[in-house]
């Protein structure tokens, strides 16, 4: 019994021992912190799909911020010259009117110049006119606010792009060197994800700038025609009959066939009055 002991002894230490080490190497896993990826090294991880759709973002900014200014009521119709012009149009100074409408250029300007200077055609002619010039300030408006729906299209197909070129590599790793190399095979699907979610990313908040900047753009359009409904109520186009306003040079002129006989006639007829004359 006294020579089992010191085997025992010596079996108890080591398990102790061993205890001891699975303790300390549970509390240095605990204490560990895992490594965290910064957003520059999770971007760098999504590939060359990166840069595409890095420049994406930039232009949805930019256009958002743009779109933004360029659709509020105060650039489409300031309230200053909205002011000016019906004072003009008050004192019946249509030709001050249109000087002003074409030294400060806005949405509602255009409109109004472009109506001005065909007062005299009267009123078919008019909103003719006016009608004509919306549909251009409207599609010029709408011109960059249609790019961020293209960005909301393509933003998601360069996504799409990244991810098949993940998978690819993914593929290619797994069939040459199998799982025994996860850290590449890990590249590759971060990769994929990366790619993905970056697309979605800068194409949810462009689609939802194009909606919202495509609604404030028509209601712009429409507190401009709402102007120009005031302003042009019971217009007097009678009394402005044949008037040209804007002096801008008219082109339109009588055809020369009709000038050639208007001239054929008056020599006649001074030839008749010398015959007349002799007799």
């Amino acid at each position: 019994m006294n020579k089992r002991h010191p085997r025992l002894l010596l079996i108890l230490a080591a398990f102790l021992c061993l205890g001891i080490a699975s303790a300390s190497a549970e509390e240095a896993k605990k204490d560990a912190k895992p490594h965290s990826k910064s957003l520059l090294e999770t971007l760098v991880e999504g590939g060359w799909v990166m840069f595409p759709i890095g420049i994406m973002s930039v232009l949805t900014v930019y256009l958002s911020t743009d779109g933004v200014r360029n659709t509020s009521i105060k650039k489409t119709s300031p309230p200053a010259y909205e002011a000016e012009v019906k004072r003009l149009f008050q004192q019946g100074d249509y030709v001050g009117a249109y000087t002003f409408c074409r030294d400060n250029k806005s949405p509602l300007t255009n409109v109004l110049r472009v109506g001005i200077s065909l007062l005299g055609d009267g009123k078919t002619m008019v909103e003719e006119g006016m009608i004509s010039e919306m549909h251009k300030e409207s599609a010029s408006m709408s011109t960059q606010i249609n790019y961020l729906s293209v960005i909301g299209v393509v933003t998601p197909m360069i996504g799409l792009l990244g991810t098949v070129t993940g998978m690819i590599k993914a593929f290619s790793t797994l069939g040459s060197s199998g799982i025994g190399d996860p850290s590449s095979l890990s590249g590759a699907i971060g990769e994929v994800l990366v790619a993905t979610a970056s697309g979605l990313v800068i194409a949810i908040p462009a689609f939802g700038m194009f909606y919202f900047l495509r609604s404030r753009s028509t209601t712009a359009m429409h507190h401009i025609q709402d102007i120009i409904n005031v302003l042009f109520r019971k217009m007097p186009y009678e009394a402005l009959e044949g008037v040209h306003i804007s002096g801008e040079e008219i082109y339109a002129n009588t055809p020369n066939w009709l000038l050639q006989q208007q001239e054929e006639v008056v020599v006649e007829e001074i030839a008749s009055e010398e015959l007349g004359e002799q007799a």
